[in-house]
C-alpha cells in the first residue's frame, strides 16, 4: 500500500508589484490533481489557489470550468516564472485560452489577479510555506 502524498502549499507573490496573489495554493502533483484542478469545490477563498504545471516536453497549457460553480482567474506562468497571460473571472463551463509557451498556471479566486496588479510581464515567486 502506497502513502498518500502530503500538500505542498506555496505562498504566491508578484514580486514586480510586492503584492501576494495567493498565500495558499496547492501544488497539484499527480496526474489525477492536475486532472481534477478544482473541481467538486463549492468555492475558493481569496487566499486560496491552486498551482498546475506542464508537461515538461509540451509547454502548451489551457484550462477549463467544466463543472465548476464559481469564476476563477488563471495566471499562465512562462520561463522564470514570468506572467505571460491572465484570463480573469473565467466564467463556469467556459475553455481559457490556449497559452503556447506557459509552464504553469495559477487558479485563484476571481479577482484576485486584478487586486494584486498583475500585469503580463510580472515575476511571480512562489515559496513553500
Amino acid at each position: 500500500m502506497t502513502m498518500p502524498i502530503a500538500p505542498v502549499i506555496l505562498c504566491v507573490r508578484n514580486q514586480t508589484r510586492g503584492t501576494v496573489l495567493c498565500s495558499r495554493a496547492t501544488l497539484a502533483r499527480s496526474f489525477r490533481d492536475r486532472n481534477r484542478g478544482l473541481l467538486g469545490r463549492r468555492q475558493l477563498n481569496p487566499d486560496e489557489g491552486m498551482l498546475i504545471e506542464a508537461a515538461s516536453f509540451l509547454p502548451v497549457m489551457w484550462m477549463h470550468t467544466f463543472l465548476m460553480t464559481f469564476p476563477i482567474d488563471i495566471v499562465f506562468l512562462g520561463r522564470g516564472n514570468v506572467v505571460m497571460k491572465i484570463q480573469a473571472s473565467l466564467k463556469p463551463w467556459r475553455l481559457s485560452a490556449i497559452v503556447f509557451g506557459a509552464r504553469k498556471a495559477i487558479e485563484l479566486s476571481a479577482g484576485v489577479a486584478i487586486e494584486a496588479k498583475t500585469a503580463v510581464g510580472d515575476f511571480i515567486s512562489l515559496k513553500k510555506v
